[in-house]
């Protein structure tokens, strides 16, 4: 997992599409997600489109949603 800048006008981000969590309902406290390339996963928190993006890996982020499913996560 990286952390990248996401400054929206200069972002390599900027035309990707984010996908928001279904989990989020009306709040916008939530995560959104994007296939960045065919190696690279990326999460950033909805409220903040232009803050940093959490990159993962494919493997790195089948891992966590396999975590997360199964409640490995701890709390």
């Amino acid at each position: 997992m990286t952390r990248e800048s996401s400054d929206t006008m200069n972002s390599p981000y900027r035309n990707v599409e984010w996908i928001k969590s279904s989990r989020s309902g009306s709040t916008n406290n939530c995560v959104e997600i994007a296939v960045l390339a065919p190696e690279t996963r990326g999460v950033r928190d909805s409220k903040k489109i232009g803050g940093p993006v959490l990159t993962f890996s494919p493997a790195a982020w089948s891992m966590f949603l396999d975590s997360a499913v199964t409640g490995r996560l701890g709390s």
